[in-house]
């Protein structure tokens, strides 16, 4: 009996070691008695012989390493920097990196392609472009230049990120006060401008003006002056109160009677 359950426990623990599990984000290589399998295994449930054969795990999610380096700038000035650089294997290639670089990639290739594509790349700027909207064109053009050197190996690198730029001294302020006096700059030019647009509107106004007034002057010709003169005469004879009207035949002058003058200022101070 006690023979029986140590072979059973022996069975189970075969059965047990010749099973393992990739995970979602990972995949399988098989190595059988030191020779790879370039057939990589999805993730699930995989079983082999524990005595002949291993299965190495490869990630192949989207990874995020961050460096802490020293830019050489054109000027020959050393930026202090944090970058972040995220990359990932090719799943299909992971066999090609299991054989000829191993699992220790990251140490043995990612970050010594990095450091040599920035320094390439940044010695070809300004240290204030890494702090200005050269930013961005440095981050791609480092990104590229890994690519290149990295997909032919497995890898694909997604993004080259400078998270923090640390310039000299001096240097930063420099670059403070230059862009002070850019922003002093746009405003003054700014201002400039709505001087400008008011002048205009000014003119405008003025010139509207003028044209208003020049086409009055012109249409009150002698005839539409006489006409308008008659019109008055017409409203002046229909209207019942009394009155006297002293003219030239042309232009009429309206006169109220003493008398009524009198009655209006006896009423006006009774109030």
């Amino acid at each position: 009996m006690k023979t029986h359950h140590i072979i059973w426990s022996l069975s189970l623990l075969v059965l047990l070691s010749s099973c393992t599990v990739v995970r979602q984000g990972e995949v399988g290589v098989k190595r059988n008695l030191g020779k790879l399998n370039f057939k990589t295994i999805e993730p699930g449930p995989v079983a082999y012989n524990p005595f002949t054969t291993r299965v190495i795990k490869l990630p192949v999610r989207t990874v995020n390493i961050e460096i802490t380096s020293q830019l050489p700038s054109k000027e020959g000035l050393n930026v202090a920097s944090v970058i972040s650089i995220l990359y990932r294997v090719i799943p299909e290639k992971a066999p090609e990196v299991i054989a000829n670089i191993g699992p220790e990639y990251e140490d043995a290739v990612i970050i010594g392609v990095f450091r040599s594509a920035a320094a390439d790349v940044c010695s070809q700027f300004f240290a204030k472009d890494m702090h200005s909207s050269q930013r961005s064109h440095i981050e791609q053009a480092i990104s590229n230049r890994m690519e290149s050197l990295l997909k032919p190996r497995g890898f694909e690198v997604e993004a080259v990120l400078l998270k923090t730029i640390q310039l000299p001294e001096g240097l930063a302020q420099a670059v403070e006060e230059k862009l002070e006096a850019e922003q002093d700059a746009q405003r003054m030019e700014f201002l400039l401008q709505r001087e400008r647009l008011e002048a205009q509107r000014k003119i405008v106004e003025a010139e509207g003006i003028r044209d208003a007034q020049r086409v009055i002057s012109e249409g009150l010709n002698p005839e539409i002056i006489q006409w308008q003169s008659i019109e008055a005469f017409r409203e002046l004879a229909q209207s019942p109160n009394a009155k006297v009207i002293i003219t030239n035949g042309e232009t009429p002058m309206l006169i109220e009677p003493q008398g009524e003058q009198e009655s209006q200022e006896t009423v006006l101070a009774n109030e």
